[in-house]
């Protein structure tokens, strides 16, 4: 992997970091493909429940590397999308721990993730216009879909930020910390690595999924997803768990 993409495993999450400190975290071709190898490994792994990506030295991502733009770098990985991710999520929940800037292609990175963690001081933006390009990976088809259209449309157009108290009054993040957004983050992961796994997952599955289904067919895609997971050795050892009062021993099947 990259030397720009960091990983480490911790209580069974897998943190990626963003590793361009000096230039803001800007998303290069190298660092996409970095982080495209740690939601693989995220899917892949099963010891693996949840995935965090960051930023390092204080900054989440600042968006495309303009240089490498100019020298005709593309940081888009083939069935991944901008930045390894946004055209691709992992099927495994991934929260995003905003320190800084999320900006431009940095802000879609985010938006991308399933859930959000923001330092107080952190700004948000899709400032593409202010240099005649476009929010392309994602930003004016997603945002649309987090944050009401308005809001939307007054951010891709005029390309200002946001702060961290109107982004989590809008709902586009879900906790805001004084402290490293990181730690907010493994605070919410430890949460979720605490339950079912294949829960979880189909949880995620059909929150993301749903919305495009036919309403008359939604219960019956619903169940045709679920049945497993209410049939497995987890569902039965969660249900266990509970009679004798004791944490669940999950094995993800």
């Amino acid at each position: 992997m990259s030397e720009e993409v960091l990983t480490q495993v911790e209580d069974g999450i897998l943190i990626v970091t963003i590793n361009r400190p000096d230039a803001k975290n800007a998303m290069t071709k190298a660092a996409a493909e970095g982080v495209a190898a740690a939601m693989d490994r995220l899917d892949s792994e099963d010891d693996l429940r949840v995935g965090i990506l960051t930023g390092a030295g204080g900054t989440f991502c600042s968006g495309m590397d303009l240089k490498g733009f100019l020298r005709g770098e593309s940081p888009v990985v083939e069935g991944r999308g901008f930045g390894g991710v946004v055209q691709a999520p992992p099927a495994k929940p991934l929260i995003a721990a905003v320190d800084g800037y999320a900006l431009a292609g940095g802000l879609e990175l985010m938006i991308a993730c399933d859930l959000v963690v923001a330092n107080s001081g952190a700004k948000f933006g899709i400032p593409e216009v202010k240099r005649g390009l476009v929010a392309a990976a994602g930003g004016v088809m997603m945002l649309p879909d987090q944050i009401p259209e308005r809001i939307a449309m007054e951010l891709a157009l005029t390309g200002d930020f946001i702060d961290a108290a109107r982004a989590y009054e809008l709902g586009l993040i879900n906790r805001v910390t004084d402290g490293s957004a990181l730690e907010g983050a493994k605070e919410l992961a430890a949460s979720i690595v605490a339950n079912g796994p294949l829960a979880v997952k189909v949880s995620k599955q059909i929150i993301r999924e749903s919305r495009a289904w036919p309403m008359d067919e939604r219960y019956t895609r619903q169940t045709q997803l679920i049945a497993p997971v209410f049939v497995s050795e987890d569902a039965r050892e969660g249900a266990a768990a509970f009679a004798e009062k004791r944490k669940p021993d999950w094995k993800g099947k």
